[in-house]
């Protein structure tokens, strides 16, 4: 910035400045000389007089002490007096001039005052001649008066240093005060700018300009804040939208991978029905024999007992597998709750664990009521075998379009790394044969196809909480149809 202000500002200004003080100091030059050449005029005027009244009487002491007196100023180089013919009277100076009477002679009878340089004893001079007269304005003879030549070419290099001199002092402090007053004005807020701009360059993208100077860098500082702040705005969107990206393609593959296991399960569970059916009508039908004995009755019902929880788990694979349509009501969440607590009021019996409800008895949702409620009851029924002997809440309540259910236990709570797995099909932490894995992957299914969301987190009973997140009216694909239960 200072090269540009030096090459564009100060060069031009000093070849522009240089220009006007040669033109002004050669005519002050002229105006120095001309006033020294009025110098010796004056002298040979003040002398002129006593001259010519000297040269009347022909008192010639009278002649050298006028010319004495005119030597005596210090202006001046040589005096001389001619008569009217042309023949030197009088000298006083360094040098005697070698002049013709003839050219004498012709500058008496000219008549006339005049200046001329030329040279005296080989000496460069300034020669200015005066006619002398006497009292009748007759004249009678020439006054010539010198002054060297060195002592203008003296004064005027005098007069050039003192020029020049004054000139470099002068560009220096307008240089000065222009690198000042740029500093001022524009330096110091473009360097604040600049190091705003490395910060940023080295990762700290928080740095924005900080306003002050002239309009135009508050105005830059300004756009350039702005600027910032919509690549910061462009960034985040960015990353929402890869990380809403990475999500969906995530759903996409446990969608797929669920809907594999799905049919799967449904294939399994087609398979399997026909022969546990057979086995459970055999082993009833020999349960019926009156001679059976004890020991062999005993162990036909441990079969059936077995060939029941097989059903049960094809069940669940069905319930698993098949996605039946919706049918969306306006339910009452107090009912749903109490439902499926009763429903689990033997298992929590047999467990020891307390169920308790707490919510408003009005608050409503859109739901399918069957779907739900069997959400509930797989949450509440997990809750009570995580906690025997301990305390089961469910509560729910509505904030504006949403409804938030909770399921918590005072059980040991679950850790992070199983979270992230507790939603997978056939996972599990229940010991082998005490559990399939699929009930929360159900829980997560329904909670889904309602447009809701399962969140899981520590309960302020120390063990699990599972919060349901539903929209009060239903999501857009249940709008259509929705009846009062």
């Amino acid at each position: 910035m200072r090269g540009a202000l030096v090459i564009y500002v100060l060069v031009p200004m000093a070849v522009a400045a240089a220009f006007v003080g040669l033109w002004s100091l050669h005519a002050f030059e002229r105006q120095v000389e001309k006033r020294m050449q009025k110098d010796l005029e004056l002298v040979a005027r003040a002398i002129k007089q006593p001259l010519g009244h000297a040269i009347q009487r022909e008192r010639e002491g009278s002649i050298s002490q006028a010319l004495e007196s005119a030597f005596s100023i210090g202006r001046v180089y040589g005096a001389y007096v001619y008569d009217a013919e042309g023949n030197k009277i009088s000298t006083t100076g360094r040098r005697e001039p070698k002049s013709q009477p003839e050219e004498v002679s012709r500058l008496v009878k000219d008549g006339r005052q005049h200046g001329e340089y030329g040279e005296v004893a080989g000496r460069d001079v300034y020669s200015y001649f005066v006619p002398l007269t006497d009292s009748g304005g007759r004249i009678t003879g020439l006054l010539q008066l010198t002054r060297r030549r060195s002592d203008f070419q003296e004064q005027i290099r005098d007069i050039r240093y003192k020029a020049v001199f004054i000139f470099i002092l002068a560009f220096t402090g307008l240089t000065g005060v222009v690198f000042y007053g740029h500093h001022r004005a524009l330096g110091k807020h473009l360097n604040r700018l600049s190091k705003t701009m490395t910060r940023i360059s080295k990762g700290e993208r928080q740095q924005r300009f900080s306003f002050g100077g002239p309009r135009e860098i508050l105005a830059l500082g300004v756009h350039f804040n702005q600027m910032m702040d919509n690549i910061d705005r462009a960034e985040q969107e960015i990353q929402r939208r890869r990380t809403e990206q990475e999500e969906l393609e995530e759903r996409l593959r446990q969608a797929e991978k669920l809907a594999a296991i799905g049919q799967l399960s449904a294939g399994v569970a087609h398979e399997l029905g026909t022969p546990l059916s057979v086995i459970e009508g055999k082993a009833l039908r020999a349960l019926r024999s009156p001679d059976m004995p004890e020991p062999a009755a005993d162990n036909i019902q441990a079969i059936r007992s077995q060939a029941r929880r097989m059903e049960q788990i094809i069940r669940q694979l069905l319930d698993f597998s098949r996605r039946s349509e919706l049918r969306p009501r306006r339910v009452k969440i107090s009912r749903l709750a109490r439902s499926a607590a009763a429903a689990l009021e033997p298992e929590c019996s047999r467990l020891d664990a307390g169920i308790i409800l707490e919510g408003e008895n009005s608050d409503e949702m859109v739901a399918d009521s069957v779907q739900m409620e069997q959400v509930l009851t797989n949450l509440m029924k997990n809750a009570a075998q995580a906690a025997p002997g301990g305390q089961v809440k469910v509560s729910w309540r509505v904030e504006k379009d949403r409804a938030v259910l909770c399921v918590e236990d005072s059980g040991p709570g679950i850790d992070e790394k199983t979270r992230q797995k507790l939603f997978e099909p056939f996972f599990t932490t229940k010991a082998v044969g005490a559990g399939t894995g699929l009930g929360l992957a159900v829980v997560h299914g329904i909670v889904e196809a309602h447009g809701g969301e399962v969140q899981v987190d520590t309960s302020i009973m120390g063990g699990a909480c599972f919060t349901l997140l539903l929209h009060v009216a239903g999501s857009d694909g249940m709008s259509g149809g929705i009846k009062d239960e």
